[in-house]
C-alpha cells in the first residue's frame, strides 16, 4: 500500500520550534515534488514550501526565514524545520509528493499548535 506518512507536529510556546517529517513508503517511483501544506480552522489549504526533485526550495512569504525544508542522504525522508513560531502557524500540515507515475500523495495530516 502506499502511503506518505508525516510526525512530529505538536503543541509549543510562540518563539519555539517544531520539525515535521514525511516518509512515503510502498513506491520505488521518482520523486518530482515534496510540499508542506497547511490548512487552519476555517481557512484554505496553503503551501508552505517545496523541495523538488533537484534540491530546489520555494517558500511562502509568510514562513521566509523562519521555516527550512531539506531532504535527508536517501532523499526519502522531507521535513520542515519551523522556529520562530507564531500562533498564526497554528494549523493541520500536510505533506504532498508528486512522483512519476501519476502519483500524487498526500498524508493524514499532523497537527502545529502554537500558543502566546
Amino acid at each position: 500500500q502506499v502511503q506518505l506518512v508525516e510526525s512530529g507536529g505538536g503543541l509549543v510556546q510562540a518563539g519555539g520550534s517544531l520539525r515535521l517529517s514525511c516518509a512515503a513508503s510502498g513506491t520505488s517511483f521518482s520523486i518530482l515534488n515534496t510540499a508542506w501544506y497547511r490548512q487552519a480552522p476555517g481557512k484554505s489549504r496553503e503551501l508552505v514550501a517545496s523541495i523538488n526533485g533537484g534540491g530546489g526550495t520555494n517558500y511562502a512569504e509568510f514562513v521566509k526565514g523562519r521555516f527550512t525544508i531539506s531532504r535527508d542522504n536517501t532523499k526519502i525522508t522531507v521535513y520542515l524545520q519551523m522556529n520562530s513560531l507564531k500562533p498564526e502557524d497554528t494549523a493541520v500540515y500536510y505533506c504532498n509528493q508528486v512522483r512519476s507515475g501519476g502519483w500524487n500523495l498526500w498524508g493524514q495530516g499532523t497537527q502545529v499548535t502554537v500558543y502566546s
